[in-house]
């Protein structure tokens, strides 16, 4: 895809943010959408996936550490092919398969169960260590929130990651820099994110997230790095996309009432106006 078409395509996952939500009546839509660049890239660019094989042995791996922007993820692997898009309307209904948190039993194109805060990080190394000890080609990638980051398992699976090597590895912060209680660096500041992860001896590359020029070099440069994982600190806006979510932490976890929905959902159909006038 060219950048045009990533773009119309992250607009159209952030579509299925909002309507899954919306319609679940609860969910984590902020997080999600300042993601959704990051899932467009990695599902419509980046890793080597068959929506209609999902489990082949050589695919690539993606953990959702921060499983709670659900949401997100599922209105990637929806557009990629892996289910119904009209499925996203079901979001945490009795009997929908699209839970609140993912789930790798019943989701197709769901790598790992995750949603506990922190564990995520350390599937993932796990699978990257696996790949090595079989001689396999995939990459695992894992997306952690800068909330996330607080807990202490996180700092564990780095040091493993690093000591271990696993240039298979590519972590992901999306560092929006707000959490449910507000400003990550006034509730516990994990800053600076990139010299802690270069001192557990990882490639650290600081880029826009909702960017796809730096998307693209980023990742480039991650699948170059040889010898050690890399970490991605992706700068980018909590609510990306619509307007009264943009910044604000109370759109960490709620869902919108119908009137902000058709807000929300006129933001976006005038964002795609714009990019079709380029």
């Amino acid at each position: 895809m060219n950048k045009s078409e990533l773009q119309k395509t992250a607009l159209e996952v952030r579509k299925g943010i909002v309507s899954a939500v919306h319609s679940a009546g609860a969910g984590h839509p902020g997080g999600s959408l300042s993601a959704a660049d990051i899932f467009t890239w990695l599902y419509f660019e980046e890793m080597n996936i068959d929506p209609a094989d999902p489990e082949k042995e050589d695919r690539d791996r993606f953990v959702l550490s921060k499983g709670h922007t659900a949401p997100g993820l599922y209105a990637a692997l929806a557009h990629r092919g892996f289910f119904p898009v009209e499925d996203l309307l079901t979001l945490r209904h009795t009997g929908s398969y699209l839970q609140g948190h993912p789930d790798m039993k019943n989701i197709p194109g769901v790598d790992m169960s995750s949603g506990s805060l922190g564990q995520g990080f350390s599937c993932a190394a796990g699978m990257a260590l696996a790949g090595k000890m079989q001689k396999k080609d995939y990459r695992v990638y894992v997306l952690c929130g800068d909330g996330e980051i607080q807990e202490g398992q996180i700092w564990e699976a780095a040091m493993f990651s690093g000591f271990r090597k696993l240039d298979n590895l590519c972590v992901i912060v999306d560092n929006n820099n707000l959490q449910i209680d507000g400003p990550v660096d006034e509730v516990c500041s994990p800053y600076p994110i990139d010299e802690k992860f270069r001192s557990f001896h990882f490639h650290v590359i600081t880029i826009d997230g909702n960017d796809f020029d730096d998307l693209k070099s980023a990742f480039d440069e991650a699948r170059a790095t040889k010898g050690m994982p890399t970490a991605i600190i992706a700068r980018t806006v909590k609510g990306k996309g619509v307007s009264f979510m943009e910044n604000v932490a109370d759109w960490h976890g709620k869902a919108p009432g119908d009137a902000e929905y058709a807000v929300a959902m006129e933001d976006l159909r005038k964002a795609g106006e714009a990019l079709c006038q380029k």
